[in-house]
């Protein structure tokens, strides 16, 4: 399986000063279009001034592959490009960082890209994610290490799908390649990343599609327990970062008119995750409810983005971070999701 270098048109490689945003197009949300932009740039000057020499990062999962990953994203999210401009060595070094840590045994290349223990598959997914959507965009040296490197990172994601499975289990992903159970919100990450390397070119398959999709309907449940959301593993309650898992999920597998979809929005709109700012998985779950409430558009992602924006301005802290690289990144890819820069934001 090789990874056809594409470069997407999807405006990347256009300069963060010539952005066109959709909250453009509505009335609501085009006052908050200059303090965003002034926001999202403090804390992508703070991103740079935390990364070290090596490309990783102090704080919450810092010395992971994931964190240069999702740093190297926040920058490519307002439209900075590798190599270029003020922010381009510091996506360099996201991109060495990653392909400077493919785990090895028994003397052979496993695909696996892991610096620490911490993590492990999600720092997988969203390294493997981070390599697909910069594809296309390096130097011909690093896009050569990236084209060796992506297709055993895909293969190790597809091959981990389809370890034993419980029924209930089949078709998602768990934090280890061999587990032989599942959970949503790996399982999103995964789905990020073939979804990404697909439209990229590379060959994955249909069955793997559809099963994911099978395992995300079995994360619905139903009655009062769900009430439109989606939970964490099959048989448990509805939660709100999981519903953003579940919409954005079967967006990007193509179940744009799924019936389940509105339910699901409307779900999001009553659990007002932007009542408060930070505590457990806060910064995970913005991250997923944005890219979800932007699919599915309307009134969802107006309602969504307003709170949204409005918490995150006034919680910024005076060096144009929230809280730490990790934080921050989470909140950057929120906040960019209407910019459109990166292909796996796109409607």
């Amino acid at each position: 399986m090789r990874i056809l270098v594409v470069l997407v048109c999807c405006g990347m490689i256009l300069a963060p000063a010539h952005r066109v945003s959709a909250d453009d197009e509505s009335e609501a949300l085009l006052k908050y279009k200059e303090p965003i932009d002034v926001s999202v740039d403090k804390a992508l000057d703070y991103l740079s001034q935390q990364q070290a020499e090596n490309g990783s990062f102090p704080g919450q999962y810092g010395q992971t592959t994931a964190m240069a990953a999702l740093a190297g994203m926040a920058f490519l999210s307002k439209g900075y490009t590798p190599g270029l401009g003020p922010y381009g060595e510091n996506i360099d070094l996201s991109i060495d960082f990653v392909l400077a840590n493919e785990k090895i045994k028994d003397g052979k290349k496993t695909g696996y890209l892991l610096h620490s223990a911490q993590g492990k598959m999600y720092a997988h997914c969203i390294s493997t994610l981070f390599l697909s959507e910069v594809s296309g965009m390096v130097d011909p040296e690093r896009q050569e290490k990236i084209d060796d490197i992506l297709p055993r990172a895909l293969a190790l994601i597809l091959t981990a799908q389809d370890v034993a499975k419980e029924t209930r289990f089949q078709g998602g992903w768990r934090y280890e390649p061999h587990s032989r159970d599942a959970d949503l919100s790996l399982t999103g990450w995964a789905v990020m990343a073939l979804r990404s390397s697909r439209l990229n070119g590379a060959a994955i398959p249909n069955d793997a599609i559809g099963k994911a999709v099978d395992f995300i309907m079995r994360c619905q449940p139903s009655g009062s327990r769900g009430e439109g959301g989606f939970s964490y593993q099959p048989g448990q309650g509805g939660k709100p970062a999981m519903t953003g898992v579940g919409i954005l999920c079967l967006m990007l597998c193509g179940r744009h008119n799924d019936p389940i979809l509105p339910r699901a929005g409307d779900y999001l709109i009553q659990q007002n995750v932007n009542r408060t700012w930070g505590g457990s998985h806060f910064f995970y779950g913005i991250y997923y409810c944005s890219q979800a409430n932007f699919q599915l558009g309307g009134k969802y992602w107006d309602t969504w983005a307003v709170g949204m924006y409005e918490n995150a301005l006034q919680h910024q802290q005076p060096n144009g971070s929230w809280g730490d690289p990790y934080k921050s990144a989470m909140t950057v890819l929120a906040l960019t999701v209407s910019y459109r820069q990166l292909p796996v934001y796109q409607r």
